[in-house]
């Protein structure tokens, strides 16, 4: 059950809303990276402390996809960079973070950099950003001095019953553990002997491709990171130039290919890309092409905590 106490935080005036909620005032809807930013930041953390929280759970964290949707540019790293390393390492679902990385990771939603998650602390605790500035707080408390509070601090915290962004948990699309019997499968597959390729899916928009084989897949397998969606595909092909000639005539694709270093790599394209795909890709060592839609791999589960418990929500 989420918590029951649940605030709506905005820089927006109530009374400069129209009969159907919306507002029309004359209020920024992007980050001033300054007062009013840092105004939220200190009213989540008001409500932090009149909850005793000091610590909170990422949960379905993402990194900005094949499309941005964020009012401001994205920045390199997605607006992480200084709390986690480059390959994002610590930032995955069910990772814990002290307050003061939850709030670094709000100012990063606040200003649209690229990186997006819930943050969490079971059903006692919850902050989500949404859209134009909008943060949803909510509390197993009623939290009345962080209230005034907020108040204080030139925003408007206003009584919800719910946020819009709390986690719908009978929408997991993929509810299959990656477990003993899972990975009984994978090496049934590769026992063909036909080597494969597992996407690890370690944020929403972030992935890391391995090519199995018997001989390496409990390497692999090793450093898996938490909580991750693995899906199996049918391994790179050598012919490249084949998958070159076999891309559809129109709409996108995800191409893959493994590189004379043994990265594989990935790009979007359409059907205006691919003379500059071909020449990018020269000398490549292996390739192919996932559709975007309609994605039927051979195998896809998620990994479970060290407990066997399946927890993340994908």
């Amino acid at each position: 059950m989420p918590p029951s106490f649940v605030h709506r935080i905005t820089t927006y005036d109530p009374a400069d809303r129209d009969e159907h909620g919306h507002y029309t005032g004359a209020e920024d809807t992007v980050s001033d990276h300054g007062p009013v930013e840092a105004a939220y930041l200190a009213a989540i953390a008001a409500f932090a402390e009149a909850s005793d929280i000091d610590r909170l759970e990422i949960r379905e964290p993402a990194v900005t996809g094949f499309v941005h949707f964020g009012v401001e540019p994205p920045v390199e790293g997605h607006g992480l960079g200084g709390l986690f390393p480059p390959d994002l390492t610590g930032y995955h679902d069910g990772a814990e973070v002290s307050l003061p990385v939850a709030l670094e990771l709000v100012r990063a939603m606040l200003r649209d950099q690229g990186a997006w998650c819930r943050l969490e602390v079971g059903d006692v605790f919850t902050v989500h950003v949404g859209w134009d500035q909008y943060v949803y707080v909510g509390s197993d408390r009623p939290c009345a001095e962080a209230v005034a509070r907020t108040r204080e601090l030139g925003l408007f915290p206003e009584p919800l019953t719910a946020s819009p962004y709390a986690a719908e948990f009978d929408e997991a699309e993929v509810t299959e553990p990656a477990d003993e019997d899972f990975w009984t499968r994978v090496r049934t597959l590769l026992a063909s002997p036909q080597p494969l390729l597992l996407e690890e899916t370690y944020v929403l928009n972030a992935a890391r491709r391995h090519r199995l084989t018997l001989e390496n897949l409990d390497t692999v397998r090793a450093g898996l990171g938490p909580r991750a969606l693995l899906t199996v595909w049918p391994d790179l092909t050598p012919d490249v130039g084949a998958v070159l000639a076999a891309l559809p005539e129109e709409g996108s694709v995800e191409f893959l290919w493994e590189g004379q270093n043994g990265l594989i790599s990935h790009a979007i394209v359409d059907d205006t890309e691919y003379r500059e795909l071909a020449a990018h890709v020269a000398g490549a060592r292996a390739a192919c092409a996932l559709p975007l839609d309609e994605r039927h791999p051979l195998l896809c589960a998620v990994l479970p905590d060290g407990d066997g418990v399946l927890r993340a929500r994908w």
